[in-house]
């Protein structure tokens, strides 16, 4: 027997780690993640399309190991099930001993919604006034929330008008009159499924930035080929993206090369250059790192003595 091992559920992750605390948790990994401190190999798929496929991330940082078991499975609300379900397992780097149990599906809206508004606000113009999110699932919900902490005021579309108006007036957000005039704000947010495009060539406008969160998988896409082209383009990981992101469709064109694209977590770090001017487009790949999922769970670790925890008996 190696004792108690506290179990976080959805909730408890989402009182132990505040949409602020997030951004803060997130920007750190991603400048550890950089500097080569805090490592993870690329994440691993098992597939079963068209309903949907498993993944395994790893990370190590921090003094902890960490893996995610995460599935996205896009037609399960139709079912009544949510989209993304799983565990994430934290170990301790010098014993191995397991240290947290947590719910996958909390950490990912949490660490999704803090790396697409990290990024908006590292690329974004520095006078943008408007803000939007695309989509509104439990991740698009969690970018919109985490705008709203942040203390700025977020249109929310949703293909299905009713979610529209209730994630809406759940978050403080209001809701777009239509995708056109989401798609207009200063920053825009894409949280959609990636089987379909939601911005197709000539869609963008100068001086517009465009967080993509929703095509994190082979297959997926939420932005035309031609049209991430023409943006200054950056990344969370190139290895993941170009091999699982929006980018690997421009780099399989020839269209995009890994010189062409900046990484976050260099420009977090102050290494690399950002936004060169007001009238630049600018885009973030975001394929969802292991690392990431890392940040958040050793927030939530911090403040386990608060909580009312369930456990796990070893």
């Amino acid at each position: 027997m190696t004792g108690a091992v506290p179990v976080f559920s959805g909730r408890d992750v989402e009182q132990a780690v505040p949409p602020e605390a997030a951004v803060e948790a997130v920007r750190a990994a991603f400048i550890a993640h950089h500097r080569g401190e805090w490592t993870m190999p690329p994440k691993v798929y098992v597939t079963n399309y068209p309903a949907g496929d498993f993944r395994a991330m790893p990370a190590l940082g921090g003094g902890h190991a960490l893996l995610k078991w995460v599935t996205s499975f896009p037609g399960n609300p139709a079912r009544g099930l949510p989209t993304v379900t799983g565990l994430v397992l934290v170990s301790d780097a010098e014993t191995g001993m397991l240290r947290a149990v947590l719910d996958a599906a909390a950490v990912t809206a949490i660490r999704t919604g803090a790396a697409a508004v990290l990024a908006a606000e590292t690329l974004g113009r520095s006078d943008a006034s408007t803000a939007s999110v695309v989509g509104a699932g439990v991740n698009g919900r969690a970018c919109a929330r985490t705008f709203v902490a942040r203390g700025r005021s977020v249109l929310v579309w949703d293909v299905d008008p009713e979610r529209t108006r209730a994630a809406a007036g759940e978050l403080g957000a209001t809701p777009a009159a239509s995708l056109e005039e989401a798609l207009a704000a200063d920053v825009v947010v894409t949280v959609t499924p990636g089987h379909e495009l939601v911005l197709p060539d000539g869609s963008l406008s100068p001086g517009q930035h465009v967080s993509l969160m929703g095509a994190d998988g082979p297959g997926k896409a939420e932005i035309a080929v031609t049209e991430l082209a023409r943006t200054r383009i950056f990344c969370d990981d190139w290895e993941q993206a170009s091999h699982g992101g929006e980018l690997a469709h421009a780099v399989e064109a020839g269209l995009v090369r890994e010189a062409d694209v900046g990484r976050l977590g260099a420009l977090l770090a102050g290494e690399a250059p950002g936004r060169r001017s007001a009238e630049e487009i600018t885009a973030f790949d975001s394929t969802g790192l292991a690392i990431q999922d890392l940040a958040i769970a050793l927030a939530a670790l911090e403040h386990a003595p608060e909580l009312d925890l369930g456990s796990l008996q070893l």
